[in-house]
């Protein structure tokens, strides 16, 4: 008996409430959503809360899904507006922690860094080159390479042959192909086909998968209240997008219309504007504010500070007094440690904004090198590290997770960890120590932790506390050595 395919299983769980035709569709499609919002949150917990609401999601709107759907770019879409709905909620974190959450590497890696270099690089920009792409590139290159379908096939989907399919996949390739040259991954088409082709759908846990099921089939009437809240929040998400789409259909219509001039003059009107320029700049304030990308002289040579949010599909920040490393940065989602500038950088701060509606950071990277003349590569270089390993193991300080929520606190002298990987405490006391923290604890999985230390105040930190504390209320040390490591390489534009 030939089995049925995806959508027949969807439309008999729509028209006969089929649980067996959900869970095989569940069992089938899981991998690819959970290794997706793996990549984005670089959590396990958090990419199983996106997984189960993108299912949720499903199970609740099956029944007005058009039979021309396609599943798989239904399910890129909604696992990314689910994950952009999670690091919203999460957006009371500093910058400088939604940095350190950015670059953690995937818990479920097993080779070793040198085998994989180049799907690590690429991993954490994946999802948001898929994104740039258009519809139909991006359903090429989904059904191609992540479900290793047939050109025959890929063209029946699309409504076009073979031959048509070919080419559209090899455009869409060569694209992801510039799209990551751009940012440092020099690689070729093939070899960017073959590690996304072996990488990009991951095993899932079994356990996650039951869970999966059980919650999504009841329509998220079992699950917990953080995933709910995700639930609601993806759908609201996915509601503006519509509504946007609508707006950008209307304003197309209105400049044909014939009032081109009124509209460019409102534009105008606020394009000089600069209530951004503020030592907080509030949601409500943002959210009024036109696209764009600035710097300019600081009107708050005395402050600095800044925050990121992620909206629309990209990462947004906004900033008073930086200076150009600061800037800098953020433009590159660097860490201070893990950054080599060149010498005499200008001394002067600035503000600076970038919140257009997609491609922010590579905005501003293209205003610092106009401004000030500056590019960065992300290169290997062999550096001085610190090596975060066990040293007493079963320390009463180190627990493993217990609850559902996942948070992280720095304050002056302690650092406040709920339902965190290691990596993410490695993350948090490098700028401590000004120098790359490599977490080799080999403790995989999410913990609970709570650490303390005497610290007299920010600008100078007392490391013999921070390294006694790490030792005896987690069991951790700190091992000094030399290896390679991606390091943010500053230069002058050629």
């Amino acid at each position: 008996m030939k089995a049925m395919d995806d959508m027949a299983l969807l439309r008999d769980y729509a028209a006969n409430n089929s649980e067996t035709a959900f869970a095989e569709l569940v069992s089938r499609r899981v991998g690819f959503v959970y290794s997706a919002a793996l990549r984005q949150v670089r959590d396990p917990h958090l990419a199983g809360e996106i997984t189960q609401a993108v299912f949720i999601i499903l199970a609740q709107k099956v029944g007005r899904m058009s039979e021309k759907t396609i599943l798989t770019g239904w399910f890129f879409r909604t696992t990314r507006f689910a994950a952009l709905a999670q690091m919203r909620a999460d957006a009371k974190r500093s910058l400088r922690t939604a940095i350190v959450q950015k670059e953690l590497q995937m818990q479920t890696e097993n080779s070793s860094p040198a085998a994989d270099e180049i799907w690590n690089r690429m991993s954490p920009m994946l999802d948001e080159a898929l994104a740039a792409l258009g519809e139909k590139d991006r359903q090429g290159v989904l059904l191609r390479f992540f479900e290793n379908k047939s050109l025959a096939e890929v063209g029946n989907a699309l409504g076009t042959d073979e031959d048509t399919a070919r080419k559209r996949v090899s455009r869409a390739v060569e694209k992801l192909h510039r799209y990551f040259a751009k940012r440092g991954v020099t690689s070729t088409t093939a070899t960017i086909v073959e590690k996304i082709s072996a990488n990009s759908v991951q095993a899932v846990p079994v356990a996650l998968t039951k869970s999966v099921i059980a919650v999504a089939i009841a329509k998220g009437a079992a699950a917990s209240i953080s995933t709910l809240t995700l639930v609601k929040g993806t759908l609201k998400i996915m509601t503006w997008i519509k509504s946007k789409t609508a707006l950008a259909i209307g304003m197309s219509i209105l400049l044909a219309g014939g009032t081109m001039s009124v509209t460019v003059a409102e534009i105008g009107k606020h394009s000089i504007d600069n209530s951004w320029q503020a030592p907080f700049c509030s949601p409500e304030i943002r959210n009024r504010i036109l696209p764009e990308v600035r710097i300019v002289p600081t009107k708050f040579p005395t402050y600095l500070g800044w925050v990121g949010w992620v909206s629309n599909n990209d990462m947004k920040a906004w900033g008073m007094g930086a200076t150009v490393s600061n800037m800098i940065e953020v433009a590159y989602f660097g860490r201070p440690a893990r950054t080599i500038f060149p010498p005499a950088l200008p001394q002067d701060r600035y503000d600076f904004i970038a919140n257009l509606q997609t491609a922010s950071m590579e905005s501003l990277r293209k205003e610092i090198e106009k401004k000030f003349g500056l590019v960065g590569n992300f290169e290997m270089r062999k550096a001085a590290v610190l090596l975060l390993k066990v040293k007493r193991p079963n320390a009463p300080g180190l627990k493993p997770a217990t609850g559902s929520k996942s948070s992280s606190e720095s304050k002056m002298g302690e650092d406040i960890n709920f339902n965190q990987p290691l990596s993410s405490l490695a993350g948090q006391i490098e700028p401590d120590f000004q120098i790359p923290i490599i977490d080799q604890t080999g403790l995989s999985g999410s913990f609970d932790f709570d650490l303390k230390w005497k610290q007299p105040d920010w600008q100078n930190p007392n490391l013999e506390g921070l390294k006694n504390a790490l030792l005896n209320q987690l069991g951790l040390e700190l091992v000094p050595t030399n290896m390679p490591i991606e390091m943010l390489v500053v230069e002058k534009a050629k």
